[in-house]
């Protein structure tokens, strides 16, 4: 079963972004989740776009790479800005 990694952006008052990593094996579903405030609590009352995923085949490579871009803020801003 394949597993993605993905980040998603949300524009707020005052033009500031957020954004969110995640790791999930169903895209579309997570993404209705977090846009209904289902999703994780810090992405509740948002409006999220989803910019960029990867796919791996196993979970445990997953989480290791949402790890990763979870801490690499510039990676993350790169990849926002390159949208």
């Amino acid at each position: 079963m394949p597993y993605f990694v993905y980040l998603l952006v949300s524009n707020l008052k005052n033009n500031k972004i957020f954004s969110y990593v995640g790791y999930t094996n169903n895209l579309k579903k997570r993404l209705k989740l977090h846009n209904t405030g289902k999703g994780a609590k810090f992405t509740r009352g948002k409006k999220w776009k989803l910019v960029y995923y990867e796919k791996y085949d196993s979970k445990k490579t997953a989480m290791k790479n949402e790890y990763l871009l979870k801490k690499n803020y510039k990676l993350r801003k790169k990849i926002i800005s390159n949208r």
